[in-house]
Order: structure tokens, then C-alpha cells, then sequence
């Protein structure tokens, strides 16, 4: 059983490497015909371009991991039951169970390996990649927004817990080292009654929730004690200092993540900012979907081994390999397809985050098992 686990193991490891590598290709080949639009910009040369190109391709070695697993899997089923080697095996008393026992290996690794590459490899590679193209091309992070980058922030107390009113931040750009350009800030109290104006040519992170602001203007709103007095007008005190000190919760890092795609985040980025949303009393629906997603995604590995284990029962009338390997790619883009459409449908109807990362591969582990118990029973 060992040698055969080995065998089965290595086959495995071989053909989803193939197929991966085969996915890759096409995947850059496609992403260098769009940056080839791009090169002779300023100093953006067909260097620049190859490797901002193979510094995507971690990222869709994440998203094809289970596609992958499923299509290479599949065809060494298939290779298998045309040579008349799994009859064998059945022949040996070999049950679906103890072929599924074999099959485990071969999936822990890849489910370890897709969850690594998701959560250490591809966020990494993905944020030094468009950090790399925005440096060489000139560019900031707000040149995509009209009117700058903005983000809310919580006012605390002298007790540095309670709420005493809201902030909101706009940067005109932001830069690839997290320097905030062109800064204004709106402060107001509780009841939202504006507080203060700041604006700031340039904020840069000092630590421990402290940025250092440069060239600043203030303005400040202070009302009487007696606001039922018409003839109080409120106050506006206004004074310019060279720098000063802003205490805030907003770090570069959650600068960052305003301008990153959820998908391409990973699952401890995900849980800080959602929980950053929640206590400025936002929105965080989004990217708790994305969350439970990158925490449930290796088990996709296991669903789509599973519905590649009925391909070794199915003998070479009912199909050639060819055919078993298309029905492989229609499966695995159909799930694709499947998980981002959950992801949006559950955002719109807001649907619990859990139910709609999870209902996917609820779905075709489901069929896997139908399937399975098809094949044994015929």
C-alpha cells in the first residue's frame, strides 16, 4: 500500500504541476498583450513588463491551485482506468474507501500549499508588484480616484476608549512608500457638528497610530456655552504651524488596503480591516465574504479530489481521456464561476458571510459524493 500510495502520489504531484504551469502560461501570455499597451510610457520598458507580469502569477497559481488539482487528478484517473490499472487495484480489494485513502496525501499537500500561497506568497508578490509598476511609471495610488483617496477614523476620548466623534481623511495621492500627499481632514463631534479643518501638504507615519504632519493649516469651530444665544456666532480660530502631530487609528497598511482588491488580500489583512470598519460603523460585508473565502478556499482542493476519484471507475467506453479532461475543465471553471458569483449575489442580498464563502463548495462536494455513490452502485 505504501509503494502505491507513493506511485499514485507522484503522478498526481506531476500531472497538476503540468497543468498548472500550462494555465500560468496562458494567463501571462494574456496579462503581457496588455502590458505591452503600456510599455514606452515614460521609462516603463518590455523588461519592466515581464516582471511585473511573473510577479502576478503567484495570485493565479492561488485561484487555479484547485482547478488544477481537479484537472490533473482526473487525468491520472483516467490514465489508470484505460490501462487497467485501477481494475487491478480493485481486483486486489482495493475499496472507494481506501482509494480515497490514498488520494489524502497528495490533497493535504496541495491544500497546505494553495493556503500558503494565499496567504503569505500572492499578497506579497501582488502589493511589490503594483507597488513596483506605480514606481517605475511614476504614478500614485489616488491617480485612480478623481478626488483622492478617503477613509474614516473614530475620534477617541481622554480615556482613549470612548467615541467622541468622527474624522474623515482625504488624500489627494498617496505614495508607494505611504506618504499621504495634499492631506484634509474633517473632524466632528458626536452629534456631527464640525469640529475642525486640517489640511496638510504631506503626513508620514511616525508609529503607534501617530502621523507627523507638515505645513499645516487649522481651522477650529468653537461655540458659546449658551448656543440658544443667536448672537453667538461661532468662533473660527485659525493658526498655521510647520508640523504637528496626528494621533489616528489609520495606518498605511489600511491606506493600502482602500486601493487592494479583497481577493488578492490576505486573510489577517482581511480580519484587521473589517474589524477597522466595523468600529467606524461601515460597511464590512465585503470584505468579510472575501475573508471566510480566503479561510475556505484550500478546501476546495479537497472537493475537486473528490470529483476526480469517480473518473478512475468510469472505463475507457464511457469516455476517452480527452473527454474525461474537458468534463475536468468544465467542473473546475464552472466552480470558478460559481465562487465569485456567491461572493457578489451574497454581497447584494446580505447574505451571511459564512453561508455564502461556503455554499460553492457545499454545492460540489454534494455532487461529489452523488457521484461516488453513482459508480458504486453501477
Amino acid at each position: 500500500m505504501r509503494v502505491l500510495r507513493r506511485y499514485l502520489s507522484v503522478e498526481i504531484y506531476r500531472s497538476v504541476l503540468f497543468v498548472l504551469i500550462s494555465f500560468l502560461a496562458l494567463f501571462a501570455f494574456f496579462d503581457m498583450m496588455g502590458e505591452v499597451r503600456a510599455v514606452g510610457r515614460g521609462p516603463y520598458r518590455i523588461e519592466h513588463a515581464f516582471f511585473y507580469v511573473t510577479l502576478r502569477l503567484p495570485a493565479y497559481a492561488y485561484e487555479l491551485m484547485p482547478i488544477a488539482a481537479l484537472i490533473g487528478t482526473i487525468y491520472v484517473m483516467a490514465q489508470l482506468a484505460s490501462r487497467s490499472e485501477f481494475t487491478v487495484m480493485r481486483a486486489s480489494s482495493l475499496s472507494m474507501r481506501g482509494a480515497a485513502r490514498l488520494l489524502l496525501p497528495p490533497t493535504l499537500t496541495l491544500a497546505v500549499l494553495t493556503f500558503a500561497l494565499g496567504e503569505f506568497i500572492a499578497p506579497k508578490a501582488s502589493e511589490f508588484g503594483e507597488n513596483f509598476r506605480r514606481r517605475v511609471m511614476g504614478a500614485t495610488i489616488s491617480s485612480e480616484f478623481r478626488t483622492g483617496l478617503w477613509a474614516k477614523d473614530v475620534i477617541r476620548g481622554a480615556d482613549g476608549k470612548t467615541a467622541a466623534g468622527s474624522r474623515f481623511l482625504n488624500a489627494r495621492k498617496v505614495d508607494t512608500d505611504g506618504v499621504l500627499r495634499k492631506l484634509r481632514i474633517y473632524e466632528f463631534d458626536a452629534d456631527m457638528h464640525m469640529m475642525a479643518m486640517i489640511s496638510a501638504e504631506e503626513a508620514r507615519f511616525i508609529d503607534n497610530g501617530r502621523w507627523q504632519l507638515t505645513k499645516v493649516e487649522e481651522l477650529r469651530f468653537a461655540r458659546d456655552l449658551s448656543p440658544a444665544d443667536e448672537r453667538n456666532p461661532p468662533l473660527v480660530l485659525s493658526r498655521k504651524l510647520p508640523d504637528s502631530v496626528l494621533n489616528s487609528e489609520i495606518t498605511p497598511e489600511i491606506m493600502a488596503v482602500l486601493v487592494a482588491e479583497p481577493s488578492k488580500m490576505s486573510a489577517v489583512d482581511l480580519a484587521l480591516f473589517s474589524r477597522h470598519l466595523e468600529e467606524n460603523k461601515q460597511r464590512s460585508e465585503r470584505y468579510e465574504i472575501a475573508l471566510w473565502t480566503k479561510l475556505l478556499y484550500p478546501l476546495a482542493v479537497f472537493v475537486m479530489m473528490a470529483l476526480a476519484l469517480p473518473f478512475a471507475y468510469l472505463q475507457s467506453r464511457s469516455g476517452g481521456i480527452s473527454l474525461k479532461i474537458f468534463i475536468g475543465i468544465m467542473i473546475g471553471v464552472s466552480f470558478h464561476l460559481l465562487n465569485n458569483l456567491f461572493s457578489h449575489i451574497g454581497l447584494l442580498n446580505t447574505w451571511p458571510p459564512l453561508a455564502t464563502a461556503l455554499t460553492p463548495s457545499a454545492v460540489f462536494l454534494l455532487a461529489a459524493i452523488m457521484a461516488l455513490w453513482w459508480v458504486e452502485r453501477h
